[in-house]
């Protein structure tokens, strides 16, 4: 997905970016959650590195990361988010 051309990520509503990067926060916030941490946006942001012109990559990051953190994924949304992927051609 990292190497598709972004216009195609971004489109409709929710775009696959917005769901994808939605799906990244949630983990994000109940991680912080179940530590005890303070969580906001900014601080996820920062976290994703989400500033670098590479966003679709920093999310994979961020997915690998929590994963090897053990937190949730939300699975109903990231199973709706390849759903979405796979119509646009998106191999899973």
């Amino acid at each position: 997905m990292s190497g598709q051309e972004f216009a195609s990520l971004a489109a409709g509503r929710p775009s696959l970016l917005e769901q994808v990067e939605s799906i990244v926060l949630d983990a994000h916030r109940s991680l912080y959650e179940r530590e005890g941490r303070e969580w906001s946006k900014p601080i996820a942001y920062r976290w994703l590195h989400y500033e670098d012109p590479m966003p679709v990559a920093r999310l994979r990051e961020g997915v690998e990361k929590l994963r090897s953190e053990d937190a949730d994924l939300d699975a109903a949304a990231v199973d709706k988010a390849c759903a979405e992927a796979l119509k646009m051609g998106f191999s899973s």
